[in-house]
Formats: C-alpha cells, sequence, structure tokens
C-alpha cells in the first residue's frame, strides 16, 4: 500500500482575491505556486496549484508531471552523480561491487553492443519454444521461463503467509494478459475499443521485428490477442483482487491435483529448482482453473506462438532499437508520453532497481543526513499518539475491538531511511558488455532471492522499496510502515520548515501509511499481521457504515468525459487519505501544547498552512491517456481528487477557512461528511 506521492510546502492565505498581490518570500512555502482567482472552497486543489500547474506543463517523455517526479528528477542527477564518481577509473576507493553498478549502466548505454548483438542474447529462450512438441513440453517451457521474469501463465513468488505471518509461503498470481488490466478486453467504450485494436497492431508488428512474413504475424497476433481474452476471461478483477479473503487459498501440492488435473505442480516446482516446497497460496483459483482448462483447448503451435510474444514483451525495452522504438509507440496510448526519455535516464532506472540496495547504500552514504531520521522518529511518535487517541475516543467502536486495534497499533513497525543490513550482489555476475544478458541474469537472480524463502522464517528486516525510491508504504502482513530515504527531503519533508508544513506534508504521509493498518484492507490483519477477524459484528457493520459515503462520494468525481472514478476500487486510498490528514492535523495541534499560537506567515495561520501544505503534495499535470490509465487500474485516485475529496470531509478544514460555505461549489453539509479514523 504505497502513498505514490510528491510533495512541496506552500503559504497563501484564506481571503482569496483580497490578497493577489501577496508573495512569499519563504522558500519552503512560495505564495506564488497559487491562483487566488479561485475559491479556495470551490477548488481547493486548483486554489493551492493552479499557478504552479499553469507553469509545468507535462514534458514530451512523461505522461504526468508531478512533486513526486519533480523529487524523482533531482533523485535522478544525484545518482547519475555517484555512477559518475564509481566509474572514474582514478577513483582507488570503488570496489567490486560499485563497479558491477558502473558495469551496468555502461552496457546499457552501449547501443553498438545492443544493435549489433539484436536478439541473440534471446535465443537460449527462442530455441527451447521451438522445440515444443507436447503439452508436457508447453508446461516445462513455461516453467523455465518462470525463472527469467517471463510468465505465459502465471508469477509464482514468496511471501508471507497471511494465516501464519512468521512464515514465508509459495504464491501464484494470475498473469498472461498484455493490457494493463482484464476489464480492457471487455470495455465498449471508444477509448478502449481503441486501445484494443491499436494493441493488435502492436502483436503484429512485434511478429514483424521477429521475422516473420506479414501475413504469418498478422494471423500470429490474433493467435495471441485470442489466447489473452480467454485468460482475461477467468481473471480476477482489480477489486476483487483487494479482497485478503478471496485471494487466500492455501493449497498443499497433492491438493492441487484436483484443481489443476493437467497440470503437473511436482513437475513445475522440480523445473524451477523447488522440488521440497509442499504449500502453495494460489491468489486466484479460478484463474489457474481456467489455465488448466486451456492446456488441452489450446493447440502446441498456438502455445509457441503466445510464448514467442511473452518473451519479446518481456524484454522488448533492453533490446535493439526497432523493438524500443514499436514497445514505445503502443505504449505511449495509456501514457500518454510524446516522446521517449533520454537514454541515460532509462538506463540509470534499470541499475538502480537491478541493483537496488547497492546504489541505495551509495546514495544513503552520501544523501541522507542523520538528523532527517531522527526528527521523523519524532513525528511518528507523534502520530502514533494522536491516532491512539483518535482510537480511544472514537464513539462508532465498542470497547473489545478497540482494545484489538490499539494493540495493533502499538505494534506497528516503522522503518525510517533505510535498513540496517544490506542485500550481498557477490553472486550476480555482471558483464560490461552484455546488456541483455546482464537483465536476463538479473531475473534469474532476483527470482532465487525470493524464492529462497519459501518455507522459512519472515525477515523482519528486510525492506520492500529501496532508500532512493521516493514513496511510502504499509505492509499488513508485517504490520509496519515505511519511509525510503529518498521521501525525507524537501519538498516532502523539510527541517527547516516550521511544523505546520511538516505536519500537512509528511505528517499527512506518515498518518496514511498507520491509517491503511485500518482500511477496508487493512483491517482485516491483526497486530502479528495475521489475517483474521477481530471485529465484532456490530463494529464490523459500524465500520462499513462509516467508509460507504466515501465510495459514493468518488463514485461521483468525473475525471475525463464520462470517466468517473471507481470508489470501490480506491476505497482503502481514500480512506488512509482522510484518516492520515485528521491524524496529522490533530498531532500538530498537539505540538502546539503550551506554547503560543505560532505568528501567521504572509498573512496565514498555522491551521490554514496545514491544509495548504497538504493540497501542494498533490501538485502535477496530468495527460488524459495517463489519467485514463489510472481510473482503470490504479488503487489511488488522481490527485486533484485526493485534495479535494479528503479536505471537504474535514470540519477542521471550515475552520481553518471560515470563508467556506454552502455557496462554494464543493461545500459539503456536516451530515454527509464521513468520520472514520
Amino acid at each position: 500500500m504505497a502513498i505514490g506521492i510528491g510533495l512541496t510546502i506552500l503559504v497563501f492565505g484564506c481571503k482569496g482575491n483580497q490578497n493577489k498581490k501577496e508573495v512569499s518570500t519563504t522558500e519552503a512555502f512560495p505564495v506564488k505556486n497559487m491562483d487566488l482567482n479561485v475559491k479556495p472552497g470551490d477548488d481547493f486543489f486548483q486554489y493551492v496549484n493552479g499557478t504552479w500547474i499553469k507553469n509545468h506543463p507535462v514534458p514530451q517523455d512523461k505522461g504526468r508531471f508531478d512533486a513526486f517526479e519533480q523529487l524523482a528528477e533531482s533523485n535522478r542527477e544525484n545518482i547519475m552523480d555517484i555512477f559518475k564518481e564509481i566509474s572514474d577509473p582514478n577513483n582507488p576507493s570503488t570496489d567490486i561491487i560499485s563497479r558491477k553498478i558502473g558495469d551496468l549502466y555502461k552496457s546499457g548505454m552501449d547501443t553498438v553492443t545492443i544493435e549489433q548483438l539484436g536478439l541473440k542474447p534471446l535465443d537460449d529462450f527462442f530455441t527451447r519454444v521451438n522445440n515444443i512438441k507436447t503439452i508436457a513440453d508447453v508446461q516445462n517451457v513455461a516453467s523455465y521461463l518462470q525463472q527469467y521474469g517471463v510468465f505465459p501463465f502465471f508469477a509464482v513468488f514468496a511471501s508471507p503467509d497471511q494465516k501464519n505471518s512468521s512464515m514465508m509461503i509459495a504464491n501464484v498470481w494470475q498473469t498472461g494478459i498484455g493490457l494493463p488490466d482484464r476489464d480492457y478486453y471487455f470495455k465498449t467504450d471508444d477509448a478502449s475499443k481503441k486501445i484494443r485494436e491499436a494493441y493488435k497492431v502492436h502483436l503484429e508488428k512485434m511478429f514483424e521485428l521477429l521475422n516473420d512474413d506479414p501475413k504469418t504475424a498478422l494471423l500470429n497476433a490474433q493467435t495471441v490477442f485470442n489466447i489473452e481474452t480467454r485468460l482475461a476471461k477467468v481473471s480476477f478483477t482489480n477489486i476483487e483482487n483487494q479482497d485478503p479473503q478471496k485471494t487466500y487459498n492455501k493449497f498443499t501440492v497433492a491438493e492441487l491435483k484436483a484443481l489443476t488435473p493437467d497440470f503437473s505442480w511436482d513437475q513445475f516446482l522440480k523445473t524451477i529448482g523447488y522440488p521440497d516446497i509442499t504449500e502453495i497460496n494460489i491468489n486466484q483459483p479460478a484463474y489457474i482453473s481456467g489455465v488448466d482448462k486451456m492446456l488441452k483447448s489450446v493447440n502446441v503451435e498456438e502455445w509457441k506462438t503466445f510464448f514467442r510474444w511473452k518473451i519479446i514483451d518481456t524484454y522488448a525495452s533492453y533490446l535493439s532499437k526497432k523493438f524500443v522504438v514499436q514497445n514505445f509507440d503502443f505504449y505511449k496510448l495509456l501514457s500518454g508520453e510524446q516522446a521517449m526519455p533520454p537514454r541515460w535516464k532509462k538506463t540509470l532506472d534499470v541499475t538502480s532497481s537491478r541493483m537496488g540496495e547497492a546504489v541505495g547504500q551509495l546514495y544513503v552514504r552520501k544523501y541522507f543526513p542523520s538528523e532527517s531520521k531522527a526528527k521523523m522518529l519524532t513525528l511518528t511518535s507523534n502520530l502514533k499518539k494522536s491516532l491512539k487517541n483518535r482510537i480511544e475516543n472514537l464513539t462508532w467502536m465498542g470497547a473489545e475491538t478497540k482494545s484489538e486495534a490499539l494493540a495493533k497499533l502499538e505494534k506497528m513497525n516503522i522503518k525510517i531511511g533505510y535498513p540496517d543490513k544490506w542485500r550481498d550482489y557477490s553472486a550476480l555476475e555482471i558483464k560490461a558488455d552484455d546488456y541483455m544478458g546482464n537483465i536476463i541474469r538479473s531475473n534469474r537472480f532476483e527470482f532465487e532471492y525470493n524464492m529462497n524463502k519459501a518455507g522459512k522464517p519472515v525477515d523482519r528486516s528486510e525492506w520492500g522499496m529501496t532508500p532512493q525510491t521516493v514513496n511510502a508504504y504499509y505492509d499488513p502482513s508485517i504490520n509496519e510502515i515505511v519511509f525510503p530515504a529518498a521521501i525525507l527531503q524537501p519538498p516532502f519533508f523539510n527541517p527547516d520548515a516550521d511544523d505546520a508544513i511538516n505536519y500537512g506534508a509528511i505528517g499527512m504521509v506518515i498518518g496514511h501509511e498507520m491509517t491503511h493498518g485500518f482500511d477496508n484492507m487493512g483491517r482485516q490483519f491483526d497486530k502479528d499481521g495475521i489475517l483474521r477477524d477481530w471485529w465484532t459484528a456490530e463494529d464490523a457493520k459500524q465500520f462499513e457504515a462509516h467508509t460507504s459515503p466515501l465510495i459514493d462520494q468518488y463514485n461521483k468525481f468525473e475525471v475525463l468525459d464520462s470517466l468517473f472514478i471507481n470508489g470501490k476500487l480506491t476505497l482503502g486510498e481514500n480512506i488512509a487519505d482522510l484518516g492520515g490528514l485528521t491524524i496529522a492535523y490533530y498531532a500538530y495541534q498537539a505540538s502546539l501544547a503550551g506554547s503560543n499560537v505560532p505568528e501567521k506567515i504572509d498573512g496565514y495561520s498555522g491551521n490554514q498552512r496545514f491544509f495548504l501544505s497538504f493540497a501542494q503534495i498533490w501538485r502535477g499535470t496530468f495527460r488524459d491517456e495517463y489519467l485514463r490509465t489510472q481510473v482503470n487500474t490504479d488503487v489511488h485516485s488522481p490527485k486533484k481528487f485526493r485534495v479535494n475529496g479528503t479536505v471537504f470531509n474535514m470540519p477542521e478544514f471550515y475552520s481553518a477557512f471560515p470563508e467556506v460555505g454552502p455557496d462554494n461549489k464543493l461545500f459539503i453539509p456536516v451530515e454527509k461528511r464521513p468520520t472514520i479514523w
């Protein structure tokens, strides 16, 4: 449950147009980003961010440009400086792991060698596919490809057992489709039809790049699309995939034979190198059963065609220019990007991902001040106290459930900055002249690293994000919140800013992640991360009653013409936004206890700056294609609605901005404002 946010800080007035001439010189909170021609009660997002939006159109190589991406760009520059240092042949301090980082980056920038090699690095995969003769061969090759990041049928991975959270278990998750979500294959709106037709053309062109003649390429494209449509029909919806009860289905390997009589799990586990696994959680049993039935109804030659596509789809962005360009030409329809990013950025991102903690260790050493961690510990402690107080004083929750909720909050672990121990990349082979080989070996390295955990105790010291990632997350199976180093810097976190700014920004981020432990999904896990019902029947009913208004509210938000937010899909994030901002507000109020009310800055009170700071962390400009894809696939609401959908539900917002009233467009009557946490 990642927040996926960007943050900047600003100050403006509550009197609308009366303050149009004011320009703040406070660097942490520039009033110049506002649009004071907009009334705060009509569109708080635009009021706070309007001028910034006007001055920051989406760059050609992006589908969006927001505070999150702005900081990511800054981080790329910082990481590039690190790469230059470790690649300097005169640098005596460069160790073997640093050299691997440098060699991986160098190999990705060596376009001459990449062009010369062409498809040769994939020869082993294609040879195995070409040699398929039986359905047993189909299963074996699919199993083999699994180890290298190619998932024709499903993906297997290890994660904490949700009903035995101290142990890791193997999981199987549905894959197989090339469009972003199963519904893309069935929606009848014009945009979806256009994407489907473009996807078929993309398939055809990719097969032509694999040297198929045009007629064969057309037939192969239709074969792939037909198989993917059948896989989509048996796939869970994105809402079903959010239900932890529905996606927890533990089978013994012996029991799986009844679910999938034509798929040999014993052979699958042997092929991937883990024959001793005895239990697997099948997240989507209906999907796996559907795949099993397709093994007989789809012929061997069709599976071979499908496998060729899955291989090239997985690795296209690392191949020669013609594959990279064709890949971009289709997927830009989903992102709105007008041009490919510079190669150095793409290669840097790949390197930073593939050797994540190795790069992170260097990043932290150079860019993460220890005092940031100390200040974050104070903030997180204050947010925890605030949520504790909110739970204790809930009127809709009974004592028994409160006791469980408080125990969960108390045990919630907090990680800040970077791991206490770093991953070892010494076994990963990297060659300076073999980019695709590096990617293939990296995929195998990651597969083994993850699958080696199956059946073993959970290592709670591990991180799910690298330190250089601008984000944060909550993990319900471990009951922990994590804040990587990269998010703990301006504009997300400013150690020099006043408390109102930081509580409205990083304080909300902290509160958001804490609240995920008590949203519609997180609330189903107890203090130990075990999936169990710790709620009384009455309190569960009350929770549903208090959260359902959010579904109705967000269902009415129109993002593009006739495209509305799915309130049920985004419910967990919307709960976390409302709860997170609420507990951050009261943590800020508690921080003022015993001190004078802070002086106004640029004419604005601390309470006003709190809400303005929150709104500006979501500033951004977005292409229509990006927004359409987000609404169809993402559990997060678009940023404009995360601002307006949150603040207008809070009575504290109306107190801070008393000019907001029933005459304003977004005013919500008191009786219609949900109160949850």
